[in-house]
This record gives C-alpha cells, structure tokens and sequence, in this order.
C-alpha cells in the first residue's frame, strides 16, 4: 500500500467540498436512512448504521440532522425505497473509476452517471471492470500538527489495536486496517487522546494511474460532475 495516499486527494478536493456542505448532509442523511430502514434505529446493535453515523460525525454533519434521518427511517413516515448500485469505468488517460449510488430511479441514475463519462473523456464499463483495482479498507487520519506524536509510539499502538499498515508523510499520519477492525483501532486510537482529520471505510486503489495535466483536468471535471448528482454517494479513483 506505501505510496498510494489518499490524504492527497482529499486535501485537493477539500475546498470543493466545503462549497457542497449542504449536499454532502443531504447524501449522508439518504445513507443513514437506508441503515436504519434495514437494521434498526440503534447504532450499539445495527453495525451498518454506526458506521455510517461514524461518517456523518467526521463530516461534522449536526447530530439532530442524524437523528431526523433515523426517525424518519424508524418512524414509518413514508415509503422511500433506495437502491445501492456501483458503477465502474475509465476516466481520462484510463484511469480507473467506482461510483456507488443510492437511488430511487435506476434509469435516471444510469443515464446521468454514463453522462457523466462520455461528456468528460470517460467510458462506463461493465460490473467489474476495475472493482478488482481496489481493496476495502478502513481508513483514519492523523493530522501531525495535533500534537508531538512520536512515529514510532502511533505505529505500535495502531498495530496492537489490530491495524494492516501506516503511512507517514509531512502533514499526516495514514493508519489502514481491514473493515472488520476499523471500529476497534478507532476507538483504541480515541482511548490514546488522537483525533482524526478523516475516518472512514474507503476503497483503496492497489496503484496508481499516472495522467498528464489535461488528463488530470479532465478526471477531476468527470468527478465533480458525478459528485454534484444526488444520486451519487461515493467516487474512488486511481
């Protein structure tokens, strides 16, 4: 896993983000209603929903937006049925491309995903194309600056915790682990005092592509694109 950060490509697209705070609850809202629909309204016994709760409050998404999405979920108002479809494809300079969706009409979201695409150099592809170009894993930042963290102490704690992997650049600290131990080292790490600058399940590219600068302009436009649509929960890239 050494060399393919990820904290790169989330630091490019943080300004971004802020801009589309709004809509970025809105999808993490869509996401714990379908958790809590399926499991329960109660993150200690349904373990979908508590990640997903772990993700909001990386987001600073405000806990009552939280619990609306769990009431609404639990409280029988309405019907709304989502359905979790992935998309993969190649952007520019083939770069290798997953879209996760939640939604309720399969033809808008395939008609506008695969717009997507051929308006920004890309091509979709069939399932599978390029979901084998990634591995999931859990995924915790620590930013340097939190305090004098020694690298040697954060690494052995991570890995007693029951962590995969670390990697240190200058700015942060990038802690993998396997899905099932994710929860596990995040709560160890938090009992140690560390906070988190991103915490998630992720997917990890195995390499990287390597694009020139108007390839790379293009991929970000298709990924902007898709991240604008509603319907759109997640974009991993190579």
């Amino acid at each position: 896993m050494a060399g393919h950060s990820k904290w790169k490509n989330i630091q490019r697209r943080k300004n971004a983000q802020d801009a589309k705070r709004g809509k970025i609850f809105q999808k993490l809202a869509k996401e714990i209603y379908v958790a809590a629909k399926s499991g329960g309204g109660d993150p200690d016994t349904n373990p979908a929903l508590r990640l997903v709760v772990d993700k909001a409050k990386s987001a600073n998404m405000p806990n009552d937006n939280i619990k609306r999405a769990i009431d609404k979920a639990t409280g029988n108002q309405g019907a709304e049925n989502y359905e979790e479809i992935v998309y993969e494809g190649y952007g520019p300079g083939g770069a290798a491309v997953m879209v996760t969706c939640l939604t309720d009409n399969k033809n808008r979201t395939a008609s506008n995903v695969r717009h997507a695409f051929t308006k920004n150099g890309g091509n979709l592809g069939e399932a599978g194309c390029v979901s084998y170009l990634f591995d999931r894993k859990g995924y915790l930042v620590i930013e340097r600056n939190e305090k004098d963290i020694e690298e040697d102490d954060l690494l052995l704690q991570a890995i007693e915790a029951g962590a995969e992997d670390m990697e240190t650049s200058e700015e942060v600290f990038e802690i993998y682990t396997e899905p099932e131990n994710y929860m596990q080292v995040k709560e160890e790490l938090e009992k140690e005092g560390h906070e988190f600058a991103s915490a998630e399940i992720t997917m990890i590219p195995q390499t990287e592509a390597s694009l020139n600068e108007e390839q790379e302009e293009s991929l970000e436009k298709l990924i902007d694109m898709l991240e604008d649509d509603d319907d759109v929960q997640d974009v991993y890239h190579n």
